[in-house]
């Protein structure tokens, strides 16, 4: 085993013939998600997680409520998506520039908003920009405990691996960008989830045809959903909440045994 490698996770129970989850999500309700992703996934039958912005969704607010029913996820990012003002474009909303009170009463409009917007309660969160920290120097602090407190999960951005299912933190998983990626790149993920027994998150942002800034490709997610499909490859596709879920309820019998 080479320096780096993380033993397979096998003592750790996944439903009967799967070796892995996979976790697609989606950020920001973008356009193209509502006008692409949604159809993709819907024709495969697959159910993904949208971290949706409440007011980037309301021109597609039918089609969101539609997802709803149809069984996808809609979970948390925020109202205002702050991120750190290293970020030019985020300088008048910079993390630095927040207290952990500022934050929460972020995440809680948010709530508040997908509830009037969607009819639904938002069960997990997405950290924009992948940031999880309010402040800087002496007053830096982490809001990762204060998604634990609201939230059965919260997603990071930007790792590189997937999830131990036995160790990692529900309230900050590793969310891999996917964005620009071929499915090559996505499948090596993948298999590398499966081979030691974890989970996989992948994070995108809009939907297309072309590997620009921000874009995963509509043929990486359609060739994700056929290999995750083929029941030779004991691949689990659900949603954050769903596998969060059962993630959390293996913990607990494992507790109480």
């Amino acid at each position: 085993m080479s320096h780096g490698d993380v033993p397979p996770t096998r003592s750790f129970a996944w439903p009967e013939g799967v070796q892995c989850a996979l976790s697609l999500t989606l950020d920001d309700a973008k356009p193209s998600q509502a006008s692409l992703g949604l159809p993709l996934f819907d024709e495969y039958g697959a159910k993904a997680t949208f971290y949706i912005l409440p007011d980037a969704a309301k021109p597609d607010v039918e089609v969101w409520r539609k997802a709803v029913a149809d069984g996808h996820e809609i979970g948390n990012h925020t109202m205002t998506h702050p991120c750190s003002g290293n970020h030019v474009f985020m300088r008048d909303n910079a993390l630095e520039d927040y207290t952990l009170e500022r934050i929460g009463e972020e995440i809680d409009g948010a709530q508040a908003a997908i509830r009037d917007l969607l009819g639904v309660e938002a069960r997990t969160f997405a950290y924009t920009c992948g940031h999880t920290t309010v402040g800087r120097g002496t007053r830096k602090q982490s809001y990762v405990p204060l998604v634990a407190e609201r939230f059965l999960a919260g997603r990071g951005w930007l790792e590189v691996r997937h999830n131990s299912p036995e160790f990692c933190d529900l309230a900050h998983l590793f969310g891999v960008p996917v964005d620009r990626e071929p499915f090559e790149e996505a499948k090596r993920l993948i298999d590398d989830a499966r081979k030691a027994g974890g989970w996989l998150i992948l994070a995108s942002h809009h939907v297309g045809p072309e590997p620009e800034w921000q874009m995963t490709l509509e043929t990486t997610l359609r060739s994700i959903c056929e290999y995750a499909q083929d029941p030779e490859n004991g691949i689990w596709l659900d949603t954050l909440v769903n596998v969060a879920q059962y993630v959390s309820d293996q913990r607990l019998g494992r507790q109480l045994e």
